[in-house]
């Protein structure tokens, strides 16, 4: 098929002379006219490419001029305006991406760096269906047409090019997979700001001896840094972590640089830069962090400017109110159990009854495409536009299930505190030391804990638990009890990892230590710390109790609803870390995840790293996390504050075969 076929395909009849601008085309690629046409994402730089099949010729593509291939297409191929081509973008794409009688071939050529050496790669957008055949061609006239002597390596772009490569002679398509790239990259910016402050080197062992040493001033370099840390100013991973880790959440939240840099420990101990001032900065474009050394602050204040803005919590309802079902509750009721059992409660009430907000994400325009909604209607098999919300929920019905449970209120809480009249003398105690800012904090959060623990629950309270339990979770062998405060998911305090929640709980004696257990840790000495910090007062704080099932399941991990790389330009992909065991081991950080992007719009994924075992996911199971990236746009609508419906949800699942299970959903704050 000619290109010149391409107008008469589309509808399209060409307005404006065909322009060459400072675009390069039918010319040898050189290093130099590259970074002349490149732009930069995640410290990567990159250029676009459209080859001409009617010739052979390949375009490189100005991305200062040109955002996207169609917008270059339109004006320096068919000679029309840009919006002529979004107008039939749909048409488009079909053509140019999932024809087997393509005109074009369209992807994007990155330049790599790793130690002395450098190397290209060359990929398809996620949704491009090229076989075998295509992308050998591709890749043989990207090859005649750059720097012979850099390698060039084809980058499979989405799980069905992974299938296609693995079958094709690697001498003849070298190709490198993204997780080997992931593993190769020295730099993963996870955070982006600066900093000023002490930088604190430490090992496993000296971090826990050191640990009452932390200043809010340190940035910390550590091999992997654990989820435990007090807020401080900056954080430096030697070694791969996930960008879902408790570590990392807490750093979105507190809005500090945090990055990956491998072998950052050992290179920083030779340059004698433990206990030194230093300048951090951690930025999309780099391909490094930065870290020079400073001058001490001739007047280091006090404490750090955030302490002053203190978080203002809304008021709870603590009277009289029932242990309920998680059927029960709607998000209006965060003010009485919390917000994890409240969000948990609405989604099952979505599930039951329905929502007219599901398509909410796909009613917004997102360039170049003025509507989304017939690639929402083609994911849950919608026939007419009148049908999509109620295709929509059926859809997130047949693939999502939320585990039996109830409610413990914060009322209960305060019952049981209250029925003491030592915890009620120790909580004096605390609250006295906060306000004077004692040294004897933490000893007195210990104290507190202490009696909470070893306070018996009254006949009538623990009666009142167990007869909810009796009656709405009869036969379920096995519990999760998990914490639900106030205090937590807040817009500046994530509070991700500092409140417990127990898994394997079999028996009725430890549901009940359970409780108290969560209930213990609203005192402890480093959610105290952290509240303190940000001037949330203890009086404030509450706390209510998930009792659940858990689940059976054969992998679980976390999903956000944005491309974390890319959150502001990356309207398709969700990002999804898996665990074969559970989810706590990808937000704990103790293992590598499966790391995957997933398109919600065209459909289709893409490995970005394997963990430690080596090998990916099989196709079934790639099945349902594609499922699961759907359903995670559709709740994103559902929970969104405002009608941009843009703020990511943030959701932890299990799934056993193709039924998925979400267990906890909240805001994600990019």
């Amino acid at each position: 098929m000619e290109t010149s076929s391409l107008p008469r395909l589309l509808n399209l009849m060409p307005e404006l002379p065909l322009e060459r601008g400072s675009s390069k085309v039918g010319t040898k690629l050189t290093i130099p006219a590259f970074y002349q046409l490149a732009g930069e994402l995640a410290g990567q730089h990159y250029v676009k490419v459209v080859v001409d099949l009617s010739s052979d010729t390949v375009h490189f593509i100005d991305t200062d001029e040109y955002s996207f291939h169609a917008d270059y297409i339109a004006e320096r191929i068919l000679g029309v305006r840009r919006d002529d081509l979004r107008d039939r973008i749909d048409d488009f794409n079909k053509l140019v991406y999932l024809s087997a009688d393509r005109p074009l071939y369209l992807g994007t050529l990155a330049l790599h760096h790793k130690d002395a050496e450098q190397f290209f790669t060359i990929e398809t957008v996620e949704v491009d269906t090229m076989d075998a055949a295509m992308l050998c061609r591709f890749y043989e006239i990207l090859r005649q047409n750059i720097d012979p002597s850099i390698p060039l390596f084809l980058k499979p772009g989405n799980h069905l090019q992974e299938v296609a490569v693995r079958g094709i002679d690697s001498t003849k398509l070298p190709r490198l997979f993204s997780h080997e790239l992931y593993e190769i990259h020295d730099y993963v910016p996870l955070n982006l700001g600066e900093a000023e402050g002490r930088l604190r080197i430490l090992s496993a062992e000296s971090y826990l001896q050191d640990f009452d040493t932390l200043k809010w001033y340190d940035i910390i370099c550590m091999d992997k840094v654990p989820d435990n840390i007090p807020r401080l100013s900056g954080i430096i991973n030697s070694e791969h972590t996930t960008p879902l880790s408790h570590t990392n959440v807490l750093a979105g939240g507190w809005g500090i640089p945090n990055a990956v840099q491998l072998g950052a420990r050992q290179k920083y101990l030779e340059r004698g830069l433990n206990g030194q001032w230093v300048r951090y900065c951690v930025e999309a474009k780099a391909t490094t962090i930065s870290l020079e050394p400073m001058a001490l602050p001739t007047n280091l204040p006090q404490q750090p400017s955030w302490s002053v803005h203190a978080i203002k919590l809304e008021a709870p309802e603590t009277v009289n109110t029932r242990v309920a079902p998680l059927t029960d509750l709607r998000m209006s009721e965060r003010f009485r159990y919390g917000t994890k059992a409240a969000n948990l409660g609405e989604l099952r009430h979505i599930l039951d009854h329905g929502s007219s907000r599901l398509d909410g994400y796909y009613r917004v325009p997102r360039p170049p495409r003025k509507d989304l909604l017939p690639y929402l209607a083609n994911a849950v098999g919608a026939k007419a536009a009148d049908d999509l919300t109620e295709r929509s929920w059926e859809f997130l019905q047949k693939s999502v299930e939320v585990p039996r449970g109830i409610a413990l209120p914060f009322s209960l809480q305060q019952d049981f505190l209250q029925s003491s009249w030592q915890i009620q003398q120790a909580i004096g105690k605390l609250k006295m030391a906060l306000e004077l800012n004692a040294k004897e904090v933490p000893s007195l959060c210990v104290e507190v804990q202490r009696l909470i623990r070893g306070t018996r629950f009254s006949d009538a309270l623990r009666d009142k638990i167990d007869a909810q339990i009796t009656r709405h979770m009869a036969g379920v062998r096995n519990f999760v009890i998990r914490s639900s405060s106030n205090a937590e998911d807040l817009k500046d305090f994530s509070a991700a990892g500092i409140y417990e929640s127990l898994n394997h709980i079999t028996t009725a004696d430890k549901i009940f230590e359970s409780i108290k257990e969560v209930w213990a840790s609203l005192v402890s000495p480093r959610s105290v710390r952290l509240r303190q910090e940000v001037g949330i007062s203890l009086d404030d704080c509450y706390m209510g109790v998930i009792i659940q099932e858990e689940v059976e399941s054969d992998m679980g991990g976390v999903l956000v609803t944005a491309n974390p790389s890319n959150p502001a330009a990356d309207f398709r992909n969700v990002y999804i870390n898996v665990s074969d065991r559970s989810a706590v081991e990808v937000v704990s950080g103790a293992a590598q995840p499966y790391q995957y992007l997933y398109n919600t719009v065209e459909g289709g994924g893409r490995t970005l790293a394997v963990g430690s075992t080596g090998h990916d996911l099989d196709d079934d199971k790639h099945d349902v996390l594609q499922r699961l990236a759907y359903c995670g746009r559709l709740l994103q609508s559902h929970f969104a504050q405002d009608y941009s419906f843009s703020t990511p949800a943030d959701i932890e699942w299990a799934a056993k075969g193709d039924q998925i299970y979400i267990l906890q959903l909240r805001p994600y704050n990019i």
